[in-house]
């Protein structure tokens, strides 16, 4: 049974692990309250974990929700990523040291990039993702970094995303953005195009011997 304290609910294979993916979800600006048992953000996420989940099958593939103690990002708080740190440790200290890619929407996005200069970090893969100006990008250089935003999201911005992006380049990070034409922010317009892209984003990022794959939203 998961310890209700822990910053991360994990799925171990049955495999030793080899690697991970990490999943934080949206949430707000501003929310001191505890996230509720079942709420949209994390049940947007879920059908990206049960495709990764079959993708991964058999490969020792960790997979990993962050729990958040408090539903918004909170100012210099920064709540969300203290948390995703938080599961990171845990991670490492569950099963021990293995290569991570981060998959957070909204402000897990933010989150997640925010976090990814941790040494088991392979890559990011940010949906939708929260990246308010000037939102740092040193620590990235080196890493592998893809967003994903719709262009029809009125929620975050798709052009702070390609903003996000040109910086995260000019730091050192190999960084890209794919637009989704017609996509929204809550990504139930072409879902199966969304899952399917991000499957295959994260697993890319998993496989030490390939580049992350190049995809045309179509």
């Amino acid at each position: 049974m998961e310890d209700p304290a822990s910053a991360v609910s994990l799925d171990v294979p049955a495999a030793a692990p080899q690697a991970a993916v990490l999943v934080l979800h949206g949430g707000r600006a501003d929310g001191l309250e505890a996230p509720p048992p079942w709420n949209l953000p994390g049940a947007r996420m879920r059908p990206f974990v049960r495709m990764i989940g079959r993708a991964t099958a058999g490969q020792g593939v960790v997979l990993g929700t962050v729990r958040y103690r408090h539903r918004g990002w909170n100012g210099d708080r920064q709540d969300a990523a203290r948390d995703a740190r938080q599961a990171l440790a845990e991670l490492v200290d569950r099963v021990g040291e293995l290569p991570v890619v981060l998959l957070g929407h909204s402000m897990g996005g933010r989150a997640a990039l925010r976090v990814a200069g941790h040494p088991s970090v392979r890559g990011v893969v940010g949906l939708a993702p929260w990246c308010p100006p000037g939102e740092p990008v040193a620590h990235l250089a080196g890493s592998h970094v893809a967003l994903v935003h719709g262009d029809r999201d009125r929620t975050t911005d798709p052009r702070a995303s390609e903003e996000f992006v040109r910086r995260a380049r000019a730091g050192g990070a190999e960084a890209r953005m794919i637009p989704v034409p017609g996509g929204d922010h809550a990504m139930l317009r072409r879902p199966g195009f969304w899952h399917r892209l991000t499957t295959r984003l994260v697993t890319g990022l998993l496989d030490p011997t390939a580049r992350p794959p190049r995809a045309a939203a179509r």
